[in-house]
C-alpha cells in the first residue's frame, strides 16, 4: 500500500466495467459505452478513434492497430493485426539508387497504407454490440466541438510541431503555434470522415472520396500510393504467442509486431534471482539492460512481415534464452551490438477495457512518430503514419522494404492468463521500450511484490542507442554504480512510455489502473 502522506493515486475498483486509457475523456466515453449496453470492444473502440481527437500526435485514423481480446465469458484470447502494407510500387533498390540508408522519415515514402479503420470496422461487426453509428458518435461529437488541449499532449504537440507540414500546419496548429494548454482543438473534416465510416464502414474510408484524398495527397509528394493500395488494405486475425514468467502467461501477438522480444527477455531474467527486495537496486537494472541488449538483437535479425521466412520462433525458445544468459557479466556492461537501420519511436497511445461479462480488450492504436510523417491529406487533414520507416534498405534483409510487405512494429499489446484464466489485459506505450516495459512491469508485480499502480508508477530505465536511459525517479547512488559498471547513462527529456493495465482479481473485482505519465486515468462503475 501506498504512503498516503506522499503524492501519488491510488488504483481504481469498479464491479461492472472499468476502463484505464492516456485521456480521461477517452476513458469517460468508453464507460459511457458500456453504461448504453455496449460491451468491452465497442468502449474500446470508442476511446481508441477519440483518443486521435484528444492526442493527435499520437495516433489517429491515418495509422494502424493490434488487439488482443477475449470474448465473453471466455478465457481463450484472440488476436488481430491492423496494420497496413508498403503500396506495390515501393522499392528499396530505388531507394538505395537514390542514395537513401535509411527511408526518410517524413516523406511519402515512409507511409504505409493504413489498417485502423478496417481493424475497427471488422472488430465492431465480428465482437462488438451497439454498431459503428454508435461507437463513432462521440468522437463526432468531439472533432466537431472540440477536446481542452491537456498538458502532456500540449508537451509533445510542441515538440513535434516542426513535424507539421503543407495541409498539416492548418489543421494541427493555431496562427503557425501548438495550441496552449486549455485551448480547444477540433477537427469538423474528420468529423466528416467518421461520418461517412458510421454509415458506409470500411468503404466510407478506402473509397470513394476520403481514399481519393490520401492517395492524391501522397502522390503530390512523389508517394508510389495507388487507390488498389489503399482499396486492398484487410486486417488479419492470427493467435497469440505465450510464454510464462513464473505463474503468469504473458499473451503477446506475433510478428509483425515485437512481442516475441518480451518473451525472450523474460526468458533470459528468469536465470537471474532478484539481487535484493529493492526494485531499484544496480544489479537489477544492469542484468536487464544486458538481457535487452540480447533480445532486441535478436528482434532486429528476425522480426518483419510474417510472411517472410525467418526462425523468429528462436526467440520464444528457452534453450537460446539460457545460452544468452550464460553470456551476461554481472560485473561489467558489454557493448551494444550493431542495430538495424529501420527508425523506432516512442508517440502511441493504449486503451484496455473489461466489461460485466468480462470481455477484455486490449488495443493498442499509433501513427508511429509524433504526428506520424507529418503529412496530412489536403482535403480532410488525415495524418498519415510512418510506419514505412519500420522496414530498413538493407538488400536481402527480411525485414526489406518491399512491395505489399508488413514492417516491423513497435506497438504490442499484451494480456495476462493465470491458471487458464484471463486476468489482466495491460499495455506499455513506448515505441521500442515496449518489451522492456512489459518485461518490468511482471517482474515488479511478481518478483517485488508492487501493487498494480505502484508497478506502473516505479521509475524505468532502458538500454538503447549505445546509453542507458534512466528516469529521474532513479537517485544519483543508483546511477554512479551502473556508471561504475561501464554503463553510459542519460536523462531522457521525455519519460520512458506510458502503461494502463486492469485486473480482474479473484472476487471477481476489476482494478484498474493507468499511468501518471499521461494525463490519463481509469474509470469504472
Amino acid at each position: 500500500m501506498r504512503d498516503f502522506h506522499l503524492p501519488g493515486r491510488s488504483a481504481v475498483f469498479a464491479e461492472n466495467g472499468l476502463c484505464a486509457t492516456s485521456h480521461p475523456i477517452a476513458a469517460h466515453v468508453a464507460i459511457d459505452i458500456l453504461k448504453r449496453g455496449g460491451n468491452a470492444m465497442d468502449a474500446a473502440i470508442a476511446g481508441a478513434v477519440l483518443l486521435g481527437i484528444c492526442e493527435p500526435a499520437m495516433t489517429g485514423i491515418g495509422g494502424d492497430c493490434f488487439a488482443l481480446f477475449s470474448p465473453p465469458g471466455s478465457d481463450e484470447v484472440l488476436a488481430l493485426n491492423g496494420s497496413g502494407r508498403a503500396p506495390a510500387h515501393a522499392s528499396a533498390a530505388k531507394m538505395r539508387a537514390q542514395g537513401h540508408q535509411a527511408i526518410p522519415l517524413n516523406s511519402a515514402h515512409a507511409v504505409t497504407m493504413p489498417g485502423a479503420v478496417d481493424a475497427f470496422c471488422h472488430l465492431s461487426e465480428n465482437w462488438g454490440k451497439l454498431g459503428l453509428g454508435a461507437i463513432l458518435a462521440p468522437a463526432i461529437h468531439y472533432a466537431e466541438r472540440g477536446v481542452p488541449v491537456a498538458p502532456r499532449v500540449h508537451f509533445d504537440w510542441a515538440r513535434r510541431a516542426e513535424t507539421l507540414q503543407g495541409a498539416a500546419r492548418q489543421f494541427y496548429l493555431h496562427n503557425g503555434q501548438p495550441p496552449n494548454i486549455g485551448t480547444l482543438f477540433s477537427a469538423p473534416k474528420q468529423a466528416d470522415v467518421l461520418r461517412r465510416i458510421a454509415k458506409h464502414g470500411r468503404a466510407g474510408f478506402y473509397s470513394g472520396e476520403v481514399a481519393e484524398d490520401i492517395i492524391a495527397s501522397l502522390q503530390a509528394l512523389d508517394g508510389a500510393h495507388q487507390l488498389d493500395d489503399i482499396e486492398a488494405v484487410q486486417c488479419t486475425q492470427t493467435s497469440p504467442i505465450s510464454g510464462q514468467y513464473k505463474h503468469l502467461e504473458l499473451l503477446e501477438h506475433p510478428p509483425n509486431g515485437q512481442g516475441a522480444t518480451a518473451h525472450l527477455l523474460l526468458n533470459i531474467l528468469s536465470h537471474f534471482d532478484h539481487p535484493s527486495d529493492d526494485p531499484n537496486d544496480p544489479i537489477r537494472l544492469h542484468i536487464e539492460a544486458e538481457a535487452s541488449k540480447m533480445a532486441y538483437t535478436f528482434r532486429d535479425r528476425l522480426i518483419a512481415d510474417p510472411d517472410q521466412p525467418t526462425q523468429w520462433q528462436d526467440m520464444l525458445s528457452p534453450t537460446v534464452a539460457a545460452k544468452l544468459a550464460e553470456q551476461i557479466d554481472l560485473t561489467q556492461a558489454g557493448s551494444f551490438p550493431q542495430t538495424q537501420s529501420e527508425t523506432v519511436h516512442k508517440d502511441t497511445v493504449y486503451i484496455t477495457v473489461v466489461d460485466q461479462d468480462r470481455m477484455a480488450v486490449s488495443l493498442i492504436y499509433s501513427i508511429f512518430h509524433g504526428f506520424g510523417s507529418g503529412i496530412a491529406s489536403e482535403k480532410f487533414g488525415i495524418l498519415m503514419q510512418n510506419r514505412g520507416a519500420g522496414f530498413n534498405l538493407i538488400d536481402g534483409h527480411p525485414n526489406e522494404l518491399a512491395a505489399g510487405r508488413r514492417p516491423m512494429h513497435t506497438i504490442i499489446p499484451a494480456m495476462l492468463r493465470e491458471k487458464g484464466k484471463v486476468t489482466m489485459p495491460f499495455g506499455v506505450m513506448g515505441g521500442q521500450f515496449q518489451p522492456v516495459g512489459h518485461a518490468r512491469l511482471l517482474r515488479n508485480l511478481t518478483d517485488y511484490g508492487m501493487d498494480l499502480q505502484q508497478a506502473i508508477d516505479a521509475p524505468r530505465a532502458f538500454a538503447t542507442n549505445g546509453v542507458l536511459q534512466m528516469e529521474r525517479g532513479y537517485n544519483k547512488e543508483t546511477m554512479a554504480a551502473l556508471e561504475n559498471m561501464g554503463h553510459l547513462v542519460t536523462v531522457p527529456d521525455v519519460p520512458l512510455g506510458g502503461a494502463q493495465a486492469i485486473k480482474i482479481l479473484q472476487s471477481g473485482t476489476l482494478e484498474g489502473a493507468s499511468d501518471a505519465r499521461k494525463d490519463g486515468c481509469a474509470l469504472g462503475y
